[in-house]
């Protein structure tokens, strides 16, 4: 379980409520539509493709090549989410592997408690620092760098872009509720993924498939083959398990903005666990 002392204050926590609140408060304010639904599963859909290719599974994982100017339009769409900078995200996620679920992960339900693992650890503020010497190898762009200091003013910037072409509704929805639903769902990953679902292969995580999880952040939920194989750009590794996100890669490297997006080797794909061990059950 988290100690107490690293609980979020209110001073750092109270930006995270209040966009929550915003989003709320707006989105009764404008009310329901049509507009109001394409907006906020239009902008979804953007967010969470660039968090899935971009953030993961470009910048963490290096599981498939594009150009500099590409690789740019992927973080600067995903910083859209406010989900901080690019080569913080990612230097976090690295770390995350390294120490899956042991001591030195900063956000494991195992060892610190299934909210400390959903969002209250990204609130703190000693875990907003970026690690640059862990993302080496993109922190070397300037333009990467620069964006990474100015993950508020980007996500802010948005806002403004989307509420000059549709208004209110799109402010509200398009923006607000739909980064706190992309967040959640993001979080999701960190959390219900190391508790809820089953295990294909036997890792030292507590790493889960959960097919629910992988509709609603395009492949994601996948999280046990993941965690099984880092290398892939695709974690559905079986033609039934859906992964939005590589099947839109695919589509971008028959249009030769995207190349090398790795697959699954067979030998990897089916090293499965003896049938005995694999389960489905909830853990705290």
């Amino acid at each position: 379980m988290a100690d107490p002392g690293d609980r979020p204050t209110l001073r750092e926590n109270f930006p995270f409520w209040m966009v929550h609140g915003v989003a709320l408060v707006g989105a009764i304010y404008v009310g329901w539509s049509w507009a109001a639904l394409g907006w906020l599963v239009g902008t979804y859909a953007v967010r969470m493709f660039a968090i899935t290719a971009g953030y993961h599974r470009y910048f963490a994982h290096r599981t498939f090549k594009t150009g500099r100017a590409f690789q740019f339009v992927l973080a600067l769409l995903a910083m859209s989410s406010a989900q901080q900078g690019v080569l913080w995200w990612a230097a976090h996620h690295r770390n995350h592997h390294k120490y899956s679920d042991q001591p030195g992960d900063v956000h494991s339900p195992r060892l610190r408690g299934f909210w400390w693992s959903h969002c209250f650890w990204l609130l703190r503020g000693n875990n907003k620092h970026t690690d640059l010497e862990k993302i080496r190898d993109f922190a070397k762009y300037p333009e990467l760098r620069w964006l990474d200091r100015h993950d508020l003013a980007i996500a802010v910037a948005f806002g403004f872009l989307i509420y000059f072409v549709g208004g209110s509704t799109a402010l509200f929805w398009g923006h607000f509720v739909s980064i706190v639903v992309a967040w959640h769902i993001t979080f999701c990953i960190n959390s219900l993924a190391h508790v809820w679902g089953s295990r294909r292969y036997e890792t030292t995580d507590d790493s889960r498939n959960n097919a629910l999880l992988a509709v609603l952040t395009f492949g994601e939920g996948w999280h046990n083959n993941h965690h099984h194989y880092q290398r892939s750009a695709r974690q559905g590794f079986f033609w039934w398990e859906i992964d939005v996100t590589f099947y839109v890669l695919k589509v971008l490297e028959k249009l030769r903005i995207v190349s090398d997006v790795e697959g699954v080797p067979r030998h990897v794909r089916d090293a499965v666990a003896a049938p005995s061990r694999v389960r489905l059950a909830i853990s705290g």
